[in-house]
């Protein structure tokens, strides 16, 4: 009878924590999404010119709107105090200003709510031991990030207060770029904690799909420049750029770095270029996936990839030639997450699930 105990006592212990990992990675997979939605409607506030029309920074209070007309009055007073007022503005009547406030409000709202969303499971998931300790670092390591993201997104906003009447796209960039990496690495760890049909990949198979997920961040950071310049709303053609393939004025700043940043025709034409190069490197990578791994689960989400990069590239080209309409421009921002999430499920399951912790 001893015997039997000592045999049961592992495979109930191997249960609890596949149950325990299930209820985590359900957690993280709702972060994820609400993570999801925080960057569509910041794509949102930023397309409607709303993210300066709350000019501060309240995390405890600003979660509470205007609730009467003197309050209404007093937010819009602050408004017309800043050069988007002046500049863009002017004349805006207080309907026309409660709309964009509600778009950064509703943004701002979103944020506090994903804090909410990841904290206190994190701490409830903690203390009743239903973490392993190998996790608690990763979720940390999250939670702190998605603090400073806070920072940088009001010294983000703190940057079109001013003397700009909008925010600046370097922090802007930085912003965007910021939560797409607190995207990643949420959906990193759900993913590690899922069971895996297979073992982990060829060591090039995972090694390519890491650098992969980078290349999707760089072409992300430079679509929050082409955000930024409003880069999106020139030279609406393709494949040709204002009538050739390489178009001229591409570096007509000095220094000449300064074009790569502040030229709107050069970001836009390397956001293209960024396309290009991405679309070749996830070819690139399923051939490769599927002669290392032929037949695998992995090869197989290699060419969901491209499929994904395919779709992608079409919104984006739909995108411009129709001149960035808000539908077509959210469409786009959200199918950048969509790619980018699962270019880290794939890197994530290429390596292997987590191993289950042994038995004490």
């Amino acid at each position: 009878m001893a015997a039997t105990t000592d045999l049961r006592a592992p495979a109930a212990s191997a249960a609890s924590e596949r149950r325990n990992r299930l209820w985590v990675r359900v957690w993280l997979y709702a972060v994820v999404l609400t993570l999801f939605a925080l960057v569509l409607v910041g794509g949102a506030t930023r397309l409607t010119e709303s993210g300066l029309s709350i000019t501060e920074w309240k995390p405890v209070h600003g979660v509470i709107p205007p609730l009467s007309e003197a309050e209404w009055a007093e937010e819009f007073a602050k408004y017309r105090q800043i050069p988007q007022y002046e500049e863009i503005n002017r004349g805006m009547s207080l309907h026309e200003f409660k709309v964009i406030f509600w778009w950064e409000w509703a943004h701002r709202f979103l944020a506090r709510g994903v804090g909410f969303v990841f904290a206190l499971p994190l701490a409830f998931f903690w203390l009743t031991g239903r973490l392993e300790g190998h996790l608690k670092p990763k979720l940390l390591g999250i939670l702190a990030l998605g603090g400073l993201q806070g920072a940088i997104g009001w010294w983000m906003v703190a940057s079109g207060l001013v003397e700009r009447s909008d925010v600046s796209q370097y922090r802007l960039a930085t912003h965007l770029v910021i939560a797409c990496i607190i995207f990643v690495a949420t959906m990193a760890v759900a993913r590690g904690l899922a069971p895996h049909s297979a073992g982990p990949a060829h060591d090039g198979t995972r090694r390519f799909a890491g650098w992969l997920v980078a290349a999707v961040l760089a072409q992300i950071y430079l679509g929050g420049l082409v955000a930024g310049l409003n880069a999106g709303m020139t030279y609406n053609t393709w494949p040709l750029m204002d009538g050739a393939l390489v178009p001229g004025g591409l570096f007509v700043q000095a220094p000449a770095w300064i074009n790569l940043f502040e030229n709107p025709k050069t970001v836009q034409f390397l956001h293209r270029l960024g396309a290009y190069a991405l679309v070749a490197l996830v070819l690139w990578h399923a051939v490769a996936a599927w002669r290392a791994d032929r037949g695998s689960t992995h090869a197989r989400r290699a060419v969901v990839l491209v499929l994904f990069v395919l779709a992608q590239a079409a919104i984006g080209i739909a995108t411009l030639l129709m001149v960035a309409p808000l539908g077509w421009a959210l469409a786009h921002q959200g199918a950048a997450l969509i790619v980018l999430g699962f270019a880290a499920a794939h890197w994530r399951a290429a390596k292997g699930a987590y191993p289950l912790p042994k038995a004490g």
